[in-house]
């Protein structure tokens, strides 16, 4: 754990609290824990919603059909071996896609100090 806080991609891709630096960010494979162990952030505080999870959707979704199709016209799968291929390919591509781009929400959102209902008076 150090005093300063990680940045928000190394912090969004090893799970550590954006104030503490300690690794406490998740609870299970993208979950958030309720609050860093370490320092107390209250992390239920950070909005983060499901625009990770619609945006990793398209694009892991577009990602995995392009290879497929090139596969396909590379060396002509059977369709069962493009089912099985495919199927976890594609879960744990957006699991830990998810992961990574929940944390470094949530991460930026503490370094700019973004909080609901707001408006920067810059």
């Amino acid at each position: 754990m150090s005093d300063a806080p990680a940045a928000p991609a190394s912090a969004a891709a090893k799970g550590l609290c954006p104030r503490c630096g300690a690794k406490t960010l998740f609870q299970g494979l993208a979950a958030f824990a309720p609050r860093c162990r370490a320092c107390g952030l209250d992390f239920a505080g950070f909005n983060v919603g499901d625009g990770p999870a619609a945006f990793l959707t398209l694009l892991v979704g577009a990602l995995i059909t392009a290879l497929a199709l090139g596969l396909e016209l590379a060396v002509g799968l059977p369709l069962w071996l493009h089912a099985i291929l495919w199927f976890p390919v594609t879960i744990v591509a957006v699991i830990f896609c998810l992961r990574f781009a929940k944390g470094l929400l949530l991460a930026l959102e503490y370094r700019n100090q973004a909080r609901e209902g707001r408006i920067s008076d810059a």
